[in-house]
């Protein structure tokens, strides 16, 4: 961390490196995560300068990332104004230009998206072929949450695996970044696809905590989960989409649009009133397509930053 001269905190970053990473994008790389500044060049500078000396032996710096670009992380570029949401990023208007001053470069340029309103059938899908194709639409379920996250995890890698940030993620990171999950679900916006008993497709979106978890300062310690158990249903009105996707093998066949439509009719008769989605990298483009069927708009401008070391 860095200090005033009066001793107060005005900066703070955390370093780590993951080898998965740098075989992904074939060079070594300090990644950095929670990284936090005031408006002042010296502050940024010195922990800039702090990073590189750590990563003096790397090609390249990249953050900020908690611990991976597809577990969190991220620094928004636009859309100031919009309140943040849980795995999602959210900083002043000042950290893109301080980054981009100190030789950073953008990488992964991204949006997040939201969508106001649920009325209208946004997404068709014809019928006849859910029994053609043997097409079962499944949903989570809060006791059997476990042994569920092992379908997701199968599909999640599959489908992300082309994107070139993802590093596949195993069982021990997978359970550890959904803890505590399992007492929030909402049944109706955990929804995935089986063709022939094959899991294809997937969608987890969760009620949106994020205005709870500011109220209490990010705790969620016992007595707080407590008090959000008790008062869940006053947060079902906004949900946030964590994350989508559909193995390569079944791509383009508008599996996702099932989904979408299931996920929407949810969001509707449960008197969901807006839907928040994590970001969705710009050359995605048959992801962004989906929200701008629903009448959605980017959120946030939202990107990764690169330092070349070579």
């Amino acid at each position: 961390m860095v200090r005033d001269d009066a001793g107060a905190v005005v900066g703070r970053t955390c370093l780590h490196r993951n080898p998965k990473f740098d075989a992904k994008l074939g060079r070594a790389h300090q990644l950095f995560g929670l990284t936090e500044f005031v408006d002042d060049d010296a502050v940024a500078g010195t922990l800039f300068d702090l990073i590189l000396d750590r990563g003096r032996d790397a090609q390249a710096l990249f953050g900020p990332v908690g611990l991976l670009p597809n577990q969190t992380g991220g620094v928004i570029t636009s859309g100031f104004d919009g309140r943040g949401f849980v795995d999602s990023a959210w900083n002043p208007p000042y950290y893109p230009h301080t980054y981009e001053r100190h030789g950073f470069v953008r990488r992964f340029e991204a949006d997040t998206w939201i969508c106001e309103g649920f009325d209208g059938e946004p997404f068709v899908f014809d019928d006849a072929r859910l029994a053609a194709e043997g097409l079962v639409v499944r949903h989570a379920s809060r006791r059997g949450f476990a042994s569920q996250l092992p379908i997701l995890r199968g599909m999640l890698n599959a489908s992300f695996g082309q994107l070139g940030y993802y590093t596949e993620i195993d069982a021990d990171e997978l359970a550890a970044q959904t803890d505590g999950l399992a007492y929030l679900v909402d049944e109706g916006l955990l929804v995935w696809l089986e063709r022939a008993g094959e899991p294809v497709a997937f969608i987890v979106a969760v009620p949106d905590i994020s205005e709870y978890l500011m109220r209490v300062g990010g705790n969620l310690g016992v007595l707080n989960q407590l008090r959000l158990l008790a008062t869940r249903g006053r947060y079902r009105r906004d949900a946030v989409l964590i994350i989508k996707g559909t193995v390569p093998a079944a791509q383009g066949r508008g599996y996702l649009t099932l989904l979408s439509r299931e996920l929407h009719h949810h969001l509707r008769t449960a008197g969901y009133r807006a839907l928040r989605s994590t970001y969705v990298e710009r050359d995605n483009a048959a992801s962004a397509a989906q929200y701008r069927r629903a009448g959605g708009r980017p959120l946030h401008g939202y990107t990764f930053y690169e330092k070349d070391l070579t």
